[in-house]
């Protein structure tokens, strides 16, 4: 059954990508309208077996009726890939969440990087195409294990646009992102998506060359430890409601919200998903996610509820 914040979906078509990768084509069921989407977009898949997944949109956002994804077989999947690599059917009936977006693209900027690793292309493959579409001046750097583990080379190379390729059992290497992105201009927007250590070496080759505009998508959660000063029992009013609740120790806030009847969104209850990201009013946030930008976090304006916790012994939501 679906709600405001989900949809029923097809799967349309299953196509092999590249080794360990296939693409999944979603259209709407029944009277079912998909909402547009901007690139860099993501949606839930709510799987037969019961396990929720965030994968990213990599078909244009002037597709009007149909969302296509990205989704490699990930050697440690805890059900959720495996299960759309060997059960998932042409004809099987999905519910899927509106698509969100934590990896928007700044559309004014006068030059704009891609760096994709592996996977990862699939958000960034999307952006690229919209920026080269509205004229915009944009390059991608595309690392992988080999060519044949690495998707969508073809239409990329239909584009006609400057890539950079890295395949590792060519280069005999890792890439050197250093080396990739030195030499650019510090206004110039860089943007990532790809594996864990491929995330924190792009944010540390930035900080170290002064990049300020760098922005990064994670398709696994990164476990942050709470913070020295978080405390474990703190009290959460919700302005709207007027309720005041108490988050004691060893629960969870998503979960005392939700008790309360609060009607939040949320998906994949590790902080990537972004799905259930709150306003914050007042309050000293211990952020824990892995989708606000350290900017974001110092502004202090909102929080995902499913991980972060709280440094003051008051925290009010608009809610």
């Amino acid at each position: 059954m679906s709600n405001a914040s989900t949809v029923s979906a097809l799967v349309h078509t299953l196509r092999h990508e590249a080794d360990g990768i296939i693409s999944v084509e979603l259209r709407p069921w029944g009277d079912t309208v998909f909402a547009p989407f901007e690139a860099g977009a993501h949606i839930d898949l709510h799987l037969p077996n019961g396990l929720v997944r965030s994968y990213s949109l990599l078909n244009s956002p002037s597709d009007q009726g149909r969302y296509v994804v990205g989704i490699l077989r990930d050697r440690s999947s805890r059900g959720g890939s495996r299960y759309v690599h060997e059960q998932l059917r042409v004809g099987t009936q999905l519910i899927i969440s509106q698509p969100r977006n934590n990896f928007a693209l700044d559309t004014r900027a006068s030059h704009s990087v891609l760096v994709a690793g592996g996977i990862g292309i699939t958000p960034i493959y999307c952006m690229f195409r919209q920026l080269l579409a509205s004229g915009r001046s944009a390059e991608l750097i595309y690392c992988a294990r080999s060519r044949r583990e690495a998707a969508l080379l073809e239409p990329l190379a239909e584009l006609g646009a400057k890539v950079v390729y890295h395949f590792n059992d060519e280069k005999g290497s890792l890439p050197d992102l250093a080396h990739y992105l030195a030499g650019r201009s510090p206004d110039t927007h860089f943007y990532c998506c790809g594996p864990t250590p491929m995330l924190d070496a792009f944010e540390a080759v930035c900080e170290q060359l002064g990049y300020a505009n760098a922005h990064i998508e994670r398709f696994t959660a990164v476990e942050v430890a709470a913070a020295a000063d978080a405390l474990d029992h703190y009290s959460v009013e919700l302005s709207k409601s007027g309720k005041t609740l108490s988050v004691e120790p060893g629960l969870n806030l998503l979960d005392v919200l939700l008790e309360a009847g609060c009607d939040i969104d949320h998906s994949c209850r590790e902080g990537v998903c972004g799905s259930c990201e709150t306003r914050v009013l007042e309050g000293d946030i211990d952020h824990r996610d892995g989708v606000l930008s350290k900017a974001e976090r110092a502004a202090n304006g909102s929080m995902m509820v499913c991980v972060s916790g709280c440094k003051s012994r008051r925290l009010v939501l608009d809610l």
